[in-house]
């Protein structure tokens, strides 16, 4: 999927492994808190991330269970209930492709709401976008944003990677190549506007659009 690192929708409905890839890393997570981005899940997702048993639970999962838990406790990551319309939706998109309740519920209940899916399964993203479901994003288009808009640094790109490879996430390469297209993004629109610029060195016009004359030098 091509991303634009200059915009992203800031209201985000999450599956599970994007709740996972956001809070991997703090910094990333508290570069989009700063940039007034919001997160919510469904029912289904909760259930996925807090509840559901997992069978000898890593380090990591359970240092992620803790981070979401506490931003739930701040009102972030809430959970929503899907209506009847929703669970419809639910069956819909089930018979069009094997996935989770979590990603199918995300995907229905952020086009009910009008607000972004954003996913890192490449189906679910497929999913999204065939059913007409335009704001579909990634964690590293986030990444790539917060970069083009200067909320994250060169230092903090090394920062966000690292955090997250250490929490067991597979995403860095991805990092890696959502940082160069927020780079060459930022590259040819100061070159735009560059080229735009009217160069110091040209002649003033006049009223008529024609250099100013010149003076005869032997008069």
């Amino acid at each position: 999927m091509a991303i634009d690192p200059s915009s992203f929708h800031r209201i985000n409905v999450a599956d599970t492994c994007s709740v996972w890839n956001v809070l991997s890393s703090i910094r990333l997570y508290a570069a989009a808190r700063e940039a007034n981005c919001e997160f919510c899940m469904t029912a289904f997702v909760h259930y996925e991330c807090l509840v559901k048993t997992r069978t000898n639970p890593s380090a990591a999962d359970l240092e992620f269970r803790e981070r979401l838990k506490r931003e739930q406790q701040r009102g972030r990551f809430q959970a929503h209930s899907c209506s009847i319309s929703d669970l419809q939706a639910i069956a819909d998109l089930e018979s069009r492709k094997r996935l989770g309740k979590g990603e199918l519920s995300s995907i229905a209940f952020a086009m009910s709401i009008r607000q972004a899916f954003i996913t890192d399964d490449r189906k679910a993203r497929k999913l999204s976008e065939a059913v007409g479901n335009t704001l579909t994003q990634t964690t590293p288009h986030l990444h790539s944003w917060l970069i083009f808009t200067n909320l994250l640094t060169d230092t903090d790109h090394s920062t966000v990677t690292s955090q997250h490879q250490s929490m067991g996430g597979t995403l860095g390469p991805h990092f890696d190549t959502a940082y160069d297209l927020a780079l060459q993004y930022r590259y040819n629109i100061n070159r735009a506007v560059t080229s735009a610029s009217p160069s110091s060195n040209s002649p003033s016009l006049s009223p008529a659009g024609q250099p100013p004359a010149q003076g005869n030098p032997n008069p």
